[in-house]
């Protein structure tokens, strides 16, 4: 039988498969370009066919293929593991372990109670943890994990001060019935808390607002320590506010180099070992999402992705759940921390919408902290409807037009429209990785003035830049190179000035498109255009008008204050110009020592 799983080289050589290929998949089994996809899994190549978008039209691609061939027996998933009940004899006593408690924890940081427990068999697999914690009156329930060498955590996001009570749940009875009383103290400095949804933007849980200027650099965490802590150098120095990164390492273009561990104990010649995870790899992704915690930079986790040449895109539906339980119970004590199911959700040949549904649904039931989650495509756009879904997380739909589409994205699902992926300023061979730092900012303003955000990346050639390695921020990390960064911190200083800091669509003219504060703060951007004057209509009321190059960085205010019509402004004739207004009487700033 024939599945998703199965090559398309496999289908293409039966000639009852072929034919339903060349049926419902003309585009690629008809193509001349069929050879270079023999090896490509036909789960991952339904996501290049725009007819199989539907999810009832991939189901009868399924139903079809899977009449068709031998009824060929396929090595099965690893089954679920049920903690085991008698992990610990009547003969230990109910709660015997030694517990440790954090001697301080303040508001917004992770609060995590320690246990000194047993050891035998596989306590990853065998044991279950977890914990009921009581504060005002609230009772949140969390789930713990094992650290490895007899040491078990529960971590809780201490999301309220005050006094919070605890009891443990356990399969084993050392571990089960264990209280205490932890104190949760005012917050650290710069701590504003997890990042929530407010409207069609973001903020911080003490209301702090948050614009999520996000960069990417996928397996950064996976390589070297010393490139590790030059990438953080770097990020201290740029503006980002938000960082996807994935947890499994990345097989792809430019990431050929084997990482030092993995989640799983094991490697790729000797294999993994899939009912245990490694605790040394987890504490040093930790340790750097606390780092980023301190830059303040939101980790945003990709938690599954298709660049793989490990096994780990296809671990089966039961090891699955069994990572996903781990990493959230790890990692949802920390407020940094995002939700990605997957980049590129649809390339992922062995899932399907229901596989989605279903770990997403996982996720939801360990997170008791409610952070952000959403899922990102390749193609086809996920139903972002989705209740467990908090935003809008995709990338590009053209080659040139796509941060043009924020405002209709925002209507269409209303949630945040967050373009994680508007392709990268560099100057490699792919179409995604070769724009200009000028047509990387005329995106991100695009989606500014359109009430969005737009992501970073960068993919500039080592050998170009006098490097024989293979690092690209994109990937792996390590310094800056592009013109991009800087002119996009000026745009995050402009948001910040506004009433909100936070720009939304407004009624504009058919070829400049206008955002800002409805009443109070007027932004149309040029772009690529580059008029010599715009006339703008002033409303009721006392107006300054600024004259914004968002390459230059520069703000110019044009002399006096306007009144209700028509003002002709004059422009210098460039391109990535913008036009403010600004009530006179109104909340904005001007930027200090610029025009």
């Amino acid at each position: 039988m024939f599945d998703r799983r199965s090559t398309f080289g496999e289908a293409l050589d039966h000639p009852g498969a072929r034919a339903v290929l060349e049926r419902l998949m003309p585009g690629i089994a008809a193509s001349p370009m069929a050879l270079q996809f023999r090896d490509g899994r036909l789960g991952a190549l339904v996501a290049l066919v725009p007819a199989l978008e539907e999810q009832e039209a991939r189901d009868r691609l399924w139903a079809e293929l899977a009449d068709i061939g031998d009824d060929v027996q396929r090595a099965p998933y690893a089954p679920t593991i049920a903690a085991d009940p008698g992990y610990e004899t009547d003969a230990v006593a109910r709660g015997s372990a030694t517990v440790t408690l954090p001697a301080s924890v303040s508001l917004w940081g992770p609060l995590e109670i320690v246990i000194d427990g047993p050891t035998h068999g596989n306590p990853f697999v065998d044991v279950e943890l977890g914990a009921v914690f009581t504060r005002d009156g609230e009772e949140r329930r969390v789930g713990g994990f094992y650290d490895g060498d007899g040491r078990y955590a529960i971590r809780a996001l201490a999301d309220a001060e005050g006094v919070w009570t605890f009891e443990t749940h356990s399969t084993a009875r050392s571990l089960d019935g264990l209280t205490g009383t932890v104190v949760v103290g005012p917050p650290a400095e710069d701590a504003h808390g997890p990042v929530r949804v407010d409207g069609f933007h973001f903020r911080h849980a003490d209301g702090t607002r948050h614009r999520p200027l996000g960069t990417t650099a996928y397996a950064w965490t996976h390589q070297p320590e010393e490139l590790q802590e030059q990438t953080l150098a770097t990020l201290a120095e740029a503006p980002f506010t938000k960082m996807r990164m994935c947890v499994f390492p990345k097989s792809y273009l430019y990431n050929a180099n084997e990482p030092a561990d993995f989640p799983f104990p094991g490697s790729i010649d000797d294999g993994f070992d899939l009912e245990r995870f490694d605790p040394a790899h987890f504490r040093r992704l930790e340790r750097r999402i606390q780092q980023l915690a301190a830059l303040g930079i939101e980790a945003d986790l990709i938690l599954f992705h298709a660049y793989d040449r490990w096994g780990f895109a296809d671990l089966g539906p039961a090891v699955d759940e069994r990572y996903l339980r781990y990493v959230v119970r790890r990692l949802s004590g920390f407020a940094n921390v995002w939700w990605s199911m997957a980049n590129e959700y649809d390339l992922l040949w062995a899932k399907d919408t229901a596989d989605w549904e279903r770990l997403a649904a996982v996720v939801g039931e360990e997170d008791a902290f409610g952070h952000l989650n959403s899922i990102h495509n390749c193609r086809p756009f996920y139903d972002y409807s989705a209740p467990w879904i908090t935003h809008v997380s995709v990338q590009r739909v053209d080659v040139y037009r796509t941060a043009e589409n924020t405002d209709e994205w925002r209507e269409r699902w209303g949630k945040p429209v967050v373009i994680d992926e508007c392709a990268y300023e560099g100057d490699i061979d792919q179409g995604w990785g070769n724009i200009t730092g000028e047509e990387m900012v005329r995106r991100f303003w695009e989606g500014a003035v359109r009430g969005g955000y737009v992501g970073h990346g960068e993919t500039y050639l080592p050998s170009a830049l006098g490097r024989d390695d293979e690092t690209l921020w994109w990937s792996k990390g390590g310094e800056l190179h592009g013109t991009s960064p800087e002119r996009i911190g000026f745009l995050e200083r402009l948001l910040a000035e506004a009433p909100e800091g936070v720009w939304d669509p407004l009624p504009g003219d058919w070829d400049v498109p206008w955002g800002g504060v409805a009443g109070e703060v007027l932004v149309g951007y040029f772009g690529f255009n580059r008029p010599r004057f715009r006339n703008v209509v002033v409303g009721e009321g006392s107006w300054v008008i600024d004259v914004i190059d968002t390459w230059n960085m520069t703000v110019e205010r044009v002399p006096g204050e306007f009144g209700a019509g028509p003002v002709r402004v004059e422009l210098p004739g460039r391109e990535y110009m913008a036009v403010r207004l600004t009530r006179a009487d109104g909340r904005t700033r001007r930027i200090e020592g610029e025009g």
